[in-house]
């Protein structure tokens, strides 16, 4: 049996790290409330955006444009990983990590030139542990990503699609569903007429009637179609973009919150197995110590 002092110094231990995952878990909890926010305020005008992109392109304009036409051979693609800076949080990071190498493992076999770009320092270590050297790495992304530094990082997408140099996009991250639920995901960004798909309905909202094709939806565009298309489509683009990034740092919030509850429960079942077990070998070294004390008295008769 171990000695009471070993066991009392490994109790003490532990009840600080119960404080840390504790003052972690509550940090987390906040931060999960205020990404949560954001990500609920900018769902509703992502989608709408993304169902007006959907019926310009089933409207059966004259007008083309060029982000929402596909490629006729894909050249070259690009895949974004959105991971964490920080870990603690479960298998938030591994779980997007594999996700996104079943992607790339597909591009490669389909597109001759396929460049990774990652957004997290986990990721990074990740993906270079398993021998993938990023070409761009991002690690300014934390849990509170901005528009405007999100919108640098689209515009750059938009000009090389516009000017060829990229054939695709895919965004690896993780989407966040409800409280209890995140899926690591792949989705195609670029072309932007991959995009122009219905929004699947949340569970219990009402189904609306999609619009039939033979009876497509008409707009009047004023001034002009080309210019309504110019404004909307990249800002459809930017706002998808800039949503992805938000449902990965509230994912990554809920895996961390999730993870150290986890540490703070487990911290606790072990101190009190420790108790139990400093409570035994005290006991047993009173009683060892009364017993030298008695055969000592023996002996002194």
């Amino acid at each position: 049996m171990a000695k009471a002092r070993a066991l009392d110094k490994r109790r003490k231990s532990i009840r600080n790290i119960r404080k840390i995952t504790r003052t972690m878990e509550l940090i987390a909890t906040a931060r999960f409330k205020k990404a949560m926010d954001r990500a609920h305020a900018a769902a509703a005008y992502t989608q709408r955006i993304t169902q007006l992109v959907s019926d310009l392109v089933a409207s059966g304009l004259e007008v083309s444009y060029p982000l929402l036409e596909g490629r006729e051979k894909t050249e070259r693609a690009i895949l974004l990983v959105l991971s964490a800076n920080r870990g603690l949080c479960g298998g938030y990071n591994s779980s997007v990590q594999r996700a996104a190498l079943v992607r790339y493992q597909e591009l490669l076999q389909t597109v001759p030139g396929v460049e990774l770009e990652v957004s997290g320092k986990r990721g990074i270590a990740g993906l270079r542990f398993r021998g993938l050297t990023p070409t761009l790495t991002f690690t300014h992304f934390e849990d509170r990503p901005s528009f405007a530094e999100v919108d640098v990082l689209a515009n750059r997408y938009l000009q090389d699609y516009a000017a060829g140099r990229i054939d695709r996009l895919d965004v690896a991250y993780t989407r966040f569903e409800s409280v209890s639920r995140q899926v690591a995901v792949v989705e195609t960004l670029l072309p932007l007429g991959s995009l122009a798909l219905p929004a699947t309905p949340a569970k219990g909202a009402a189904s609306q009637p999609a619009a039939s094709p033979s009876t497509p939806i008409r707009y009047e565009f004023l001034p002009s179609a080309e210019s309504i298309l110019a404004e909307v489509v990249p800002t459809s683009f930017k706002v998808k973009l800039f949503k992805c990034f938000l449902d990965a740092a509230v994912s990554e919030q809920v895996s961390r919150m999730v993870a150290m509850k986890a540490a703070t429960e487990n911290a606790s079942d072990l101190i009190k197995q420790l108790s139990m077990a400093y409570n035994r070998a005290r006991q047993s070294q009173i009683t060892g110590e009364i017993m030298e004390i008695i055969g000592g008295v023996e002996a002194l008769k």
